[in-house]
């Protein structure tokens, strides 16, 4: 008994000294977070959004996003449900807490724990205004100290109303749009005050995830998100049945731009990785990028130019990537004021004969060589009888002539020889994922995004090295201080010199003598491969020089058939307008390229005399 109370005491004990303790712990943060609190006055001035500068990589000026100004937020002004949605999804307890909220931070502890990682939140829409306005986006204990300091004292001196105000004023809403007014511009081109109840929601969805949710790049994702923050305000009580099923079916119409510019993609794509290095801008930035703004306006130009409405070729992307995996171009379409949907990023389709490079490459892995040779003639694979483009055959042919001529049969036979999983394993091994062993592997049946078919190609360019493509160079402030530099990770390399000697000889013959010669550019040694697929949907060429790859596809977006579209012709003539823009008069390297070995020059040689023996004989 007496141990018991001895065990008592001296555990009540040190449960005393350890919240003694901690307590003293929490009051020593919040003394050295107040030692350095920012200067509440800066509450009252006038704040226009940030600016942020893209450069390209010579430092010359690409496109601006943000610095506009709209006027402040009027609550009066707007209509019931846009505050109601706001606070239903950043703050359902804002009327009634003091800037901080022991309920939502505890509630969000539980859910951290539960889940094992950081899955919520519990910061107030006041701590948020106060970290917006005067604090930086790190995650220090000394600065959520000082947010929840700032955070008391905007409510002893502020309204709730005037607090809501300036948080639905500063905000980030992605796209550059900061503040409510702004983003009801941006994305609705209307007065916040005439934003629809679904419009409300769509931008509710935006403010902890305004890359990911944004209805620019993502439009599908943002409904999702506005479907979450309509359900919740029904379990809140806020909506009726009714109200709820109206508002979901209620149309959303994204307002476009009018600036066509192609350079918008590319900003774009970089956004999410922008905030994922440096978080929200709170302060004018500068940013430099891969991009080559010539090389961009030469890529656009070049899509424009050739796509034809009379053939139904309506839709197009290019993407070129330098050996580092740099962006030196990236149109997402033909018009980004029509449409922002990046089809160099985010079009999943089929690469059809773009493919085939990885086919013959798990070839040459499984002991041939550009010079074997194979028989171009019908085949059957489980009832399957795939055909060649021309609906000939043309008998004994090299595998370079097979590649070059884009024969349908030698690659599907190629790949049944060596195995599906082997061309599998081979592809997966350039980045290109999610492939399953159906009999069309080899004709290239499976989508993928043109951005990773060009990231598939590079180490064909760069001497053997996968490389992930990426657009950020630097981050800086205006005055020039540092916030971020990219240090280039390690590439892997995935091609031995043999290798990539075999598969230049024969990428090399499909520009010089296959079905790819409209790619070829004067001075230049240019490989590559096309790709056309079923009924003309899709028409692709991929190609390369030293240390740069570019891709082209096109085609339409609602999949409809081009009328004898290839990979060929459209595509291949973008090509060549667009790299003829950033190759240099002089080539600087050239591409290495087997020799043909002695064994097959006399295979050629005997092959021609039987050939014209054959023509003689009666």
């Amino acid at each position: 008994m007496r141990l018991s109370r001895t065990l008592l005491k001296n555990t009540a004990i040190a449960g005393i000294a350890c919240a003694y303790l901690g307590g003293m712990g929490l009051l020593s943060i919040f003394a050295v977070a107040a030692k350095d609190m920012p200067d509440p006055k800066r509450l009252w001035e006038k704040q226009r959004p940030v600016s942020v500068q893209i450069l390209d990589r010579n430092g010359r000026d690409v496109l601006v996003r943000g610095a506009s100004s709209e006027r402040p937020v009027d609550l009066d002004a707007l209509p019931f449900h846009i505050p109601m949605t706001i606070l239903a999804t950043e703050d359902r307890r804002f009327r009634n807490h003091m800037g901080i909220d022991p309920r939502a931070i505890g509630r969000a502890m539980v859910k951290n724990i539960k889940a094992g990682r950081y899955v919520e939140g519990g910061s107030t829409l006041t701590q948020q205004l106060s970290k917006n306005v005067f604090l930086t986006s790190d995650k220090k204990m000394s600065r959520k100290a000082q947010e929840a300091l700032l955070a008391i004292w905007l409510e002893r001196d502020f309204t709730k109303d005037e607090l809501l105000e300036m948080y639905l004023s500063r905000v980030y809403f992605g796209s550059g749009a900061w503040g409510l007014e702004s983003a009801s511009h941006r994305y609705f081109d209307k007065p916040a005050a005439q934003l629809t109840l679904a419009e409300t929601a769509i931008l509710s969805g935006l403010l902890n995830a305004p890359s990911s949710a944004n209805p620019v790049a993502n439009f599908e994702r943002s409904k999702r998100r506005q479907e979450v923050v309509l359900d919740a305000m029904q379990r809140q009580g806020l909506l009726e049945d009714g109200v709820l099923a109206a508002a979901i079916a209620d149309p959303i119409t994204i307002h476009s731009p009018t600036d066509t510019e192609g350079a918008q993609y590319f900003a774009d794509w970089i956004w999410a990785d922008l905030e994922d290095h440096i978080g929200i801008p709170t302060q004018d930035i500068v940013i430099r990028t891969t991009l080559d703004i010539n090389a961009q306006i030469a890529a656009q130009s070049a899509l424009l130019a050739h796509l034809d409405m009379d053939r139904n070729a309506t839709q197009g992307a290019v993407i070129s990537l330098d050996g580092t995996g740099g962006v030196r171009a990236m149109v997402g379409g033909a018009d980004y004021g029509q449409s922002q949907f990046n089809r160099a990023t985010q079009a999943v389709r089929q690469p059809g004969s773009a493919f085939k490079p990885f086919v013959y490459l798990a070839a040459l892995r499984s002991g041939k060589t550009p010079w074997d040779t194979a028989f171009d003639a019908p085949i059957d694979i489980d009832g399957w009888s795939p055909e060649n483009f021309t609906e000939e055959h043309l008998g004994t042919v090299t595998l370079t002539t097979a590649l070059a001529k884009s024969l349908n049969t030698v690659a599907v036979e190629l790949g049944e020889d060596i195995g599906r999983d082997s061309v599998i394993g081979t592809a997966e091994q350039f980045g290109l994922t999610g492939l399953k062993p159906y009999r069309s592997l080899a004709l290239g049946a499976q989508g993928q995004t043109p951005l990773a078919m060009t990231e598939s190609y590079l180490p064909f360019a760069n001497w053997g090295t996968l490389r992930e493509a990426h657009g950020i160079l630097s981050i800086s402030t205006a005055d020039g201080t540092p916030l971020y530099d990219r240090i280039a990770p390690r590439g892997a390399l995935v091609l031995g010199a043999q290798e990539i000697g075999d598969m230049n000889y024969m990428m090399v013959d499909t520009v010089e003598r296959g079905t790819g010669r409209r790619a070829q550019l004067q001075n230049h040694v240019i490989a590559g491969k096309t790709g056309t697929t079923n009924d003309f949907r899709d028409a692709w060429f991929i190609g390369y020089a030293p240390d740069r790859v570019t891709s082209v596809w096109v085609g339409n977006d609602d999949n409809s058939p081009m009328q004898s579209v290839t990979g060929g012709n459209i595509p291949a003539m973008i090509f060549a307008d667009t790299m003829a823009a950033q190759l240099p008069e002089t080539p600087q390297a050239r591409l290495p390229v087997s020799t043909k070995p002695d064994w097959a020059r006399k295979d050629a040689q005997l092959n021609s005399l039987l050939d014209q023996l054959e023509t003689r004989l009666p």
